[in-house]
């Protein structure tokens, strides 16, 4: 860093210093011009012409050349040129020298203390003003990103549970709420582009600010100073010194911008770190914790005794969940909880495993306080089997292993044994390597049942729970999984949650639950004897709603289970192979020549006012490199003036002129940022508003794909929208900027010397194959990791989701390490672009000085041949150098150009998609009268995600208008499948699905989905209030 600090001084030392040489000897010769033309009054008066003031200071450089004749100022001037010529060439060659090292840019005060002084008081309102603009950007960040989030939730809700929203219409008030979160985005877009304009134009001012105070402060040191002489050379590498400061600073305005957004993002996640946690469970110790250590608890089998625990939830602090409550599970004994919604049941599992910690009261294991234990190994002792079953995406072994992380081959399989599930798992195509999909879609709920509990009984708990572990399966799924559940309670302390009181009959004793404590409390039999008891009341409401199954002659328990594992063994088998081919195609997709930029500007049309005057500022931005350049060459042509009290009048005018200019430009950054940032901020929206709809416009089956998870998906949607962001709003602008003054500054340079403009303009060519080679390898990039990252994201949403699970089998660091493994996977692969781009970006460093040496290399020959005046040396010279400097920042930018790029690809890939079933399609009738009877009619039918499994063969089925019905069969079997093709989220693959005579397909699908009340298995809320719940998907209810 030190090196290219260096660097830069030299490079503007020499920069100073060869202008300055150019502008001497221009100097010299006008001299010598406009002595020629007052010779006969020199040699009549022997005094220099009128205005021309000898004094101490300047004696040797013009009292001398006043009193030389005619002949003697001729034979001097050509001795002048070779020394000239090599002051020249000594510079150039050092230009060459420093451009090797040349990376990084940096400012130093240099020569003149005096003219620094007055710089470092501009500079200091730069840096105040910077810290001003700092916060407003990221406060509106912050404002920004919380609107994001909440859209983000909105949409992980939504895709999570995507049946449910399109089996009750719901698409249209979830698309209203998603808009609404991004029209405030707008807003805070608006705003924070505005202030960074603001800032970008004062910066830019500034800049015209220094060179105007510096040039007019040094033509009064040249003629006041009483010290030394004061040269052009020492005021340009001085002036310029800071010019390059504020150049630089003006030229990381994009990436200051994404700084100060950075740190309002930065915000969320350290208040996220910085959370204060139960004070009595320190989350970083948990992390820490290492389970397998030598010193891990292995006696935890003792009495668990409830001692007066009393206990109210954070959300609920107003309504006890447990008061004073009293109750002893034996060791190696099963206790069962009973009791109606809400008494406590889940509460005491919560609170046994540490998720909460009690008000008052305590839990002990043989009279040691829990809170005694280290959580982890705590944790590690407990088996839990819930009544949702949390599967991750990941095979059957793992998710296994994840009971047991050091457990070995034969361990899992023999706990697959013990919960009755090996046999299943072994007639899978990839066996234990089997992936489940998100949240276990793959399996079935008896399935996943068994799975869950082999994962409790890997690591051979001594303590288990089961939280109502049947209630959500059918009945030849229960008797299965329950057998299993018998077996694993043997010899083991067990607490059972029961709603199912058929299943605890053979517990050793049972307590009842009523408001936090207990009612009653004994065995089975002692329970159901007394008269009046709560027990014995809810066993009987249980035994009148019991329906007697009349399927038992039609199926065995041994031809359920063979039929439920037939059903399952190629469910999953396409898994790994979508995985890859769709990596194929969305490299292949992406890659596809599209006219992407004509596409946005068509959503972006709205805007086109905005977009019009935004262009037009950039167009007219665009000139203030070659207006500076022609001023800068003007006010150096004015110190080539004999007469000093001319360069002051002369200076003070082009200086005016600077700063008017300066002015004028900050007014159109300004417009330009905010023009740009209103047509972006729009435009992400809409980008972002389509992709929401454009999702929940695609069928069913599209979702069943392992990379459309609603993880991928909300990725998706934020990954890319803020892709595009990038490049959407103001950093447009500043791209646009700085091809119109590239554009500018080559073509004024070829209208005033094209033989040395070309110097420039090769360098400027190469610059811009190498920003468009850096592009195309970052879109490239982009499209590949956005897989992964997508990967990444899904577990993050899975691991969130369920975090009690993840807590209670204590695999927290297993999941961070899954994670950045992930992570890692990005890294590896963009080690070879982000070579090829230190590369690039080295060659855009060194190119600047690079070039100054050719073009003054090129410039010397060109004067010596009277091809060139000075002037136009320092006019080309400064074109060059905007040029190349702004083409800079293009390439400084080209990263977020190429992702931006692969994010727009990604969006129209989307948007062009054609569902097979169009959730949002108005096309097809209504029926008048319907009555809602139903014919399946020779229906067979194959799930797109697992085309070899037959779900429905031939099924032949008529319902008669008011008919109650009813379904039953083993696990997979095609019950849920029925209900799907009813509420049309797949079509038939054969046969036909007739409501009412009509074809299901031909019925508009909003109204059929209106006239059809689902509830399901696993009910779903969403984070509305109770009456929005309960009215979701309708329009014009009141609350009555």
């Amino acid at each position: 860093m030190l090196g290219a600090v260096v660097c830069v001084l030299a490079n503007v030392i020499l920069f100073g210093r060869i202008t300055g040489l150019f502008a001497t000897t221009s100097f010299a010769v006008d001299c010598h011009s406009q002595y020629e033309n007052s010779v006969s009054t020199i040699i009549n008066n022997s005094v220099c012409p009128f205005g021309i003031d000898i004094n101490p200071l300047n004696y040797d450089r013009l009292y001398k050349l006043c009193h030389y004749d005619n002949k003697t100022i001729s034979s001097t001037l050509p001795s002048l040129t070779p020394l000239f010529r090599e002051n020249v060439m000594h510079i150039v060659y050092l230009f060459f020298g420093f451009s090797i090292l040349m990376f990084l840019c940096a400012s130093l005060e240099y020569i003149c203390w005096t003219t620094a002084t007055k710089r470092q008081t501009s500079r200091m309102s730069v840096l105040l003003f910077r810290s001003l603009i700092q916060r407003i950007i990221t406060k509106e960040t912050k404002a920004q990103l919380s609107t994001y989030s909440n859209a983000g939730q909105i949409a992980q809700e939504v895709f999570s549970s995507l049946r449910t929203v399109l089996s009750f219409n719901g698409s249209k008030s979830q698309q209203k709420q998603y808009e609404k979160e991004l029209k405030l985005n707008e807003w805070y877009t608006v705003r924070k582009d505005a202030a960074f304009g603001a800032f970008s134009g004062w910066l830019s001012f500034i800049n015209f600010v220094v060179y105007s105070i510096g040039f007019t402060f040094g033509s009064i040191l040249m003629s006041y100073r009483n010290h030394r002489t004061l040269t052009i050379s020492e005021i340009l590498v001085v002036v310029n010194m800071f010019a390059q400061a504020l150049g630089l600073l003006n030229s990381i305005g994009p990436f200051f911008l994404s700084i100060s957004e950075a740190q309002g993002a930065a915000v969320s996640v350290f208040r996220l770190i910085d959370e204060v946690h139960d004070e009595n469970l320190n989350e970083k110790e948990i992390l820490e914790e290492n389970i397998f250590d030598e010193k891990s608890i292995s006696n935890i089998n003792g009495d668990i005794e409830f001692d007066n625990v009393s206990f109210s939830y954070p959300s609920r602090e107003n309504l006890p969940a447990l008061n004073n409550l009293k109750l002893i599970a034996r060791a190696n004994q099963t206790t069962a909880l009973v009791g109606s919604s809400g008494c406590g049941k889940s509460t005491c599992v919560s609170l046994l495993l540490r998720y909460y910690e009690s008000f008052s009261g305590r839990i002990t294991i043989d009279g040691q306080s829990i809170t005694d234990y280290k959580i982890k190994q705590f944790r590690q002792n407990i088996g839990v089997v819930s009544q949702e079953p949390i599967l991750f995406g990941i095979s059957i072994y793992e998710n296994i292993r994840f009971g047991k992380m050091n457990a070995t081959r034969a361990e899992i399989e023999k706990a697959a044994e013990q919960a009755n599930a090996h046999n299943f798992i072994m007639k899978l195509p990839n066996k234990y390597e089997t992936l489940v999909g998100e949240r276990g879609i793959q399996l079935s709920g008896g399935e996943k049942q068994r799975i869950a509990l082999a994962r409790a009984l890997v690591k051979q708990p001594n303590i288990l729970l089961l939280d109502e572990a049947t209630s959500a399966l059918d009945n030849v799924s229960e008797k299965i999984v329950q057998e299993a559940l018998d077996r694993a309670c043997k010899n083991r302390t067990t607490i059972v949650i029961a709603h199912r009181l058929t299943t605890i009959q053979n517990a050793d004793y049972i307590y009842v639950l009523d408001k936090g404590g207990v009612i009653e409390e004994g065995t089975h039999e002692t329970l159901l004897a007394k008269e009046g008891g709560k027990y014995q009341t809810m066993v009987k409401m249980q035994q009148s709603k019991k329906t007697i199954n009349t399927q038992d002659g039609l199926m065995n328990m041994v031809e359920a289970v063979a039929a439920d594992e037939e059903q399952l063994v190629e469910r999953v088998r396409l898994l790994s192979e979508s995985e890859a081919i769709n990596i194929n195609q969305r490299v292949s997709i992406s890659t596809r020549n599209k006219s992407v930029f004509l596409r946005l500007l068509k959503m972006n049309s709205p805007e086109w006012m905005f977009i019009l005057i935004g262009c037009l500022a950039c167009l007219l931005g665009g000139l203030r490199g070659p207006m500076f350049s022609i001023l800068f060459a003007k006010i150096i042509n004015e110190f080539n003036d004999c007469k000093y009290t001319d360069i002051r009048r002369r200076v003070l005018i082009t200086s005016g002129l600077l700063i008017l200019t300066g002015v004028i430009f900050m007014i159109l950054n300004f417009f330009q940022f905010v023009t740009f940032g209103i047509a972006g901020a729009k435009l992400v929206s809409r980008l972002r508003s389509k992709a929401f709809a454009c999702f929940l416009r695609q069928e069913v089956a599209y979702f069943d794909r392992p990379e459309n998870s609603s993880g991928a998906i909300c990725t998706h949607l934020s990954s890319n929208a803020a892709a595009i962001e990038d490049m959407a709003g103001s950093r447009l602008g500043v791209i646009c900027q700085a091809l119109s003054m590239s554009t500018f500054g080559v073509l004024l340079g070829f209208f005033y010397n094209w033989r040395l403009t070309i110097t420039v303009a090769i360098p400027f060519v190469i610059l811009l194959i190498a920003s468009i080679i850096q592009i195309q390898l970052r879109s490239r990039l982009k499209t590949q990791s956005d897989f992964i990252y997508s990967q990444a994201s899904t577990l993050a949403v899975e691991v969130i989701t369920n975090m009690r699970t993840v807590k209670q089998l204590s695999i927290e660091n297993e999941v961070l390490q899954q994670y950045s493994n992930m992570i890692d996977q990005v890294l590896i692969m963009s080690w070879k672009p982000d070579a090829l781009s230190t590369i690039v970006f080295a060659l855009f460093w060194t190119m600047e000085p690079l070039t100054l040496g050719l073009l003054y290399w090129r410039a010397l020959a060109l004067v010596e041949n009277n091809e060139l005046d000075m002037s136009s040396v320092v006019m080309v010279s400064a074109f060059g150098m905007f040029a190349l400097g702004t083409l800079k920042v293009i390439g400084m930018l080209a990263n977020r150009i190429g992702a931006s790029f692969a994010a727009a690809h990604a969006f129209f890939d989307l948007f062009d998609r054609i569902p097979t079933i169009d959730n949002e399609s108005n096309k097809g009738q209504e029926l008048n009268n319907f009555s809602g009877e139903t014919e399946f009619n020779q229906v067979k039918f194959i799930y797109p995600s697992r085309p070899t499994v037959l779900v429905l063969n031939k099924l032949q089925l008529s319902i008669k208008s008011g008919q109650r019905i009813a379904l039953v069969g083993a696990s997979g079997c095609g019950k849920s499948t029925i209900v799907q093709l009813l509420e049309r989220f797949y079509d038939v693959t054969h046969g036909e699905l007739i409501l009412d005579g009509v074809d299901i397909r031909q019925l508009n699908l909003q109204w059929l989905r209106s006239r059809l009340g689902v509830v399901s298995q696993e009910p779903i809320l969403f984070d509305l209030t109770i009456a929005e719940n309960i009215t979701y998907g309708l329009e014009n209810i009141s609350i009555d």
